[in-house]
């Protein structure tokens, strides 16, 4: 109801937007545990580590990352997602798992707070990648890991990065400060993907 007392009106678009939010919400929720299982791998994640999931839309990765760590937190910026992700958590009894709304450019958590962070195919989505990298940097402890995957699109396309585009990331990697910066090709089913990966040096 409105405040006159009169029902609320949902216009078709918002009832096609809400209905494809939802839709893409179970979409990520199944699609990305073979990516999220790869990438956990290269992370070399271990039962001390603390995960910090950037852009992660339902939780699949950060529940992969639970299974294998101490904790592991995801961050989204959106409700829908983030909703269905704790419904997920509760479903299967996940306990070392918490979803924060907030974006890239304001991770939710205390200075050093990450022993690893990644983001699965969410570089792309963010609104100013030094302010992003800056947070990262700012929330990994000293020697954290830094896991940047995209997947490789071709000029003009959309859902991932071109690899000039990747070579741009790389470049902002190691101009915000991070060190032993690599690229790498993963391969996922039919889908090729690039990390970018790097650690934060001890010492500042």
């Amino acid at each position: 109801m409105t405040s006159n007392g009169s029902p609320d009106y949902k216009s078709p678009h918002h009832r096609h937007s809400s209905a494809f939010g939802a839709l893409g919400a179970l979409s990520m929720a199944v699609g990305r545990g073979s990516l999220a299982r790869r990438v956990a791998k290269l992370a070399e994640l271990t039962t001390d580590d603390q995960v910090v999931d950037v852009g992660c839309g339902p939780g699949t990765a950060v529940r992969v990352a639970a299974s294998r760590c101490a904790n592991a937190t995801g961050v989204d910026p959106s409700p829908a997602m983030l909703r269905l992700g704790r419904w997920l958590n509760a479903l299967r009894g996940t306990r070392n798992v918490t979803l924060l709304q907030g974006s890239a450019e304001g991770i939710p958590l205390p200075d050093d707070a990450a022993t690893v962070i990644w983001a699965l195919n969410s570089v792309h989505h963010w609104n100013d990648r030094s302010v992003g990298l800056a947070e990262a940097l700012r929330v990994l402890a000293p020697n954290g890991r830094l896991l940047l995957v995209e997947r490789l699109i071709e000029p003009g396309n959309h859902g991932g990065l071109t690899g000039n585009q990747v070579v741009e990331l790389k470049t902002d990697v190691e101009s915000m400060g991070f060190t032993i910066v690599r690229r790498e090709s993963l391969r996922v089913g039919r889908r090729t993907f690039n990390v970018i990966s790097a650690s934060r040096e001890l010492v500042r």
